[in-house]
């Protein structure tokens, strides 16, 4: 029998940010990470302790995230920025 995926506190959720843009965050309990969808990542959940390193956070893919051409420049990855 497994555990239960512990859930995140909907206070902190209120007041979480993402550390790059600086926008509301939503909670994917499946994947037990918060996700920023104006930056195009995911920041990861680990025994209940969000972790809002940029550089531990997961790239969106095609099938979570809106299409690059759609996010804000400063929100690119610097590969994906116009020069």
């Amino acid at each position: 029998m497994t555990e239960p995926r512990p859930s995140i506190d909907p206070k902190l959720l209120e007041i979480l940010v993402c550390p790059l843009t600086k926008n509301a965050l939503e909670y994917d309990h499946a994947r037990q990470e918060l996700v920023s969808r104006h930056a195009g990542l995911a920041y990861p959940i680990r025994d209940g302790i969000p972790i809002m390193l940029v550089e531990e956070a997961r790239q969106l893919g095609d099938d979570d995230a809106r299409p690059e051409s759609a996010r804000p420049e400063s929100a690119r990855p610097e590969h994906a920025r116009p020069e």
